[in-house]
């Protein structure tokens, strides 16, 4: 048990360390993270689907994926029941109020590297850059204090993992 003590202290001192930070991420993480809803992921994959000559397989792989990423995350929140910082630490306050109980793993960050390596693995090493996004998502998440940082490291692998996963049924 003293590797998930050391892993809970890991995530205290960051999420403390995170949130002192003053850079722009920090002061726009609303932002950041509103972009990471849902709505960004519909709309990108609607122009995809009705522009590009291989969008209806893109399409199909993104909604297949999504289905699977969020059966995934589902059970993994809802079983494994990690408390978000404003329950698990004492006087924590978060900056935003979460819309669900528990924190691990980060959906957000899960979606947000999901369609980015989609569409990466779709329409090449130009959209690699795209990563820059999702990690800002991921930090965000922990900036308004409803994540831990390890939270958002394995959403960002159970969302990369899926979509890597999920390539062989589409190639």
């Amino acid at each position: 048990m003293r590797v998930l003590e050391n892993i809970q202290d890991f995530d205290r001192r960051g999420l403390m360390l995170l949130q002192q930070s003053q850079s722009w991420l920090a002061q726009n993480s609303r932002l950041v993270s509103r972009t990471a809803d849902g709505h960004l992921y519909l709309i990108v994959g609607g122009l995809v689907a009705t522009f590009e000559a291989t969008g209806d397989l893109f399409l199909m792989h993104a909604l297949t994926a999504f289905g699977i990423e969020r059966g995934v995350y589902w059970v993994m929140k809802n079983s494994l029941k990690r408390q978000r910082p404003a329950r698990a630490l004492p006087d924590f306050k978060s900056h935003i109020i979460a819309s669900d109980e528990f924190s691990f793993p980060s959906g957000h960050t899960s979606a947000a590297f999901l369609f980015v390596t989609l569409l990466v693995l779709h329409f090449g090493p130009l959209l690699l850059p795209l990563y820059l996004w999702a990690m800002s998502v991921a930090m965000s998440r922990v900036y308004l204090g409803v994540h831990f940082p390890t939270d958002t490291v394995m959403g960002a692998i159970l969302g990369t993992s899926i979509a890597l996963t999920s390539l062989s049924v589409f190639f």
